[in-house]
């Protein structure tokens, strides 16, 4: 008898928790939290996030791995003087889900949708999303884990916004990680003349030339500027986009562009300061652009449309491996590692 008033004073309780907060009871997710350096907890019991007006709450199918996090997890660089444990979910920003509850007119729950998480926590199950970071997807897509590549596109997208146009160009690519091969991919699809890519790595070398590198440069095995030099009759680059933000590899990419020509800074900087050859960047009237920041999700909806209509559809390809939630430690390491064929690795909720 005492088991079931018991059991009532639980339902009862239930009940007006619901009322209270709009009707929907919050029952625990699921999410990762980084601990330590190269440390992850998985965590089963962490508090849904709650829309506030204008937002809405996604439970997420898929959660990618950017190479922005590796610093927070190896706690290498800028990151060693983070705090551990990082923020539960922190700094999870690639998510693909399905709305469960809106309190923004215009998106209605049951819909399908790739989401900049508040925060960003997206290392979790539940994340909380709000316009213009939310952009549809279709609910037949035959694969849409594939489409969280649409997230980095979209950065690609408002980088090139901010830097102008390729067509005729010759570019280079300092770093052919998933974000790199993004670059070189889209840089020759949008009218470069000529696209080198670079890194240290031969297998991510042979995706480089899978998306449409003219030339490759093995940088663990050729001097990169005199390589450069000769591959261009010693006129250099017109533009530069460096995708690691190491040391070695801002300092290298510095000396890649034209008299006047253009470097893109769009890897995270290893370091708040770090050496780098401003006098020669000087004389040589070299213009410096960054990116970086949420900005990008007004650019989700034409990266998905990009994708799914053609023009960048062989980009899902970098979506692996895909492993599943439970196997986060593992991937991360893998991320670090740089183990063959990591590019975007995806968890699957």
């Amino acid at each position: 008898m005492a088991e079931k008033v018991l059991f009532c004073r639980i339902l009862l309780l239930l009940f007006f928790s619901a009322e209270a907060d709009n009707k929907i009871v919050r029952l625990p997710m699921r999410a990762i939290q980084i601990v330590a350096p190269r440390q992850i907890a998985l965590l089963n019991n962490v508090p849904k996030p709650k829309p506030a007006e204008g937002e809405v709450l996604i439970k997420c199918s898929y959660t990618a791995i950017c190479g922005s996090n590796m610093g927070q997890y190896t706690g290498k660089g800028l990151w060693g003087d983070i705090d551990y444990p990082n923020p539960i979910g922190w700094s999870g920003h690639e998510n693909i889900g399905t709305i469960v509850e809106s309190r923004c007119d215009a998106w209605e729950e049951g819909a399908l949708v790739l989401a900049l998480p508040e925060g960003p926590f997206g290392f979790a199950e539940y994340i909380v999303s709000r316009p213009p970071a939310i952009a549809r997807l279709p609910q037949d897509a035959p694969d849409p884990a594939g489409l969280i590549v649409a997230q980095p596109l979209a950065t690609f997208l408002r980088a090139l916004e901010r830097t102008g146009s390729v067509i005729n160009q010759t570019c280079a690519v300092v770093g052919q990680g998933s974000m790199g091969l993004i670059f070189t991919h889209l840089l020759r699809l949008m009218g470069a003349r000529l696209v080198i890519a670079i890194d240290l790595l031969d297998w991510r070398l042979e995706w480089s030339e899978r998306y449409g590198a003219n030339h490759v440069i093995d940088a663990s095995r050729e001097d990169v500027i005199k390589a450069v030099e000769e591959l261009t009759n010693g006129h250099m680059v017109d533009f530069v986009v460096e995708a690691v933000g190491y040391v070695d590899s801002l300092k290298t990419a510095a000396y890649l562009p034209r008299h006047g020509g253009r470097l893109l800074v769009f890897g995270v900087p290893h370091y708040e300061l770090q050496e780098f050859p401003w006098y020669h960047v000087f004389r040589e009237e070299i213009q410096i652009n960054t990116s970086v920041g949420p900005q990008c999700g007004q650019f989700f909806q034409t990266a998905i449309d990009m994708i799914l209509d053609g023009p960048a559809s062989a980009l899902t390809e970098l979506v692996r491996p895909r492993m599943p939630w439970d196997k986060a430690p593992e991937a991360f390491e893998m991320y670090a590692e740089c183990a063959k064929d990591s590019l975007k690795l995806t968890l699957e909720f």
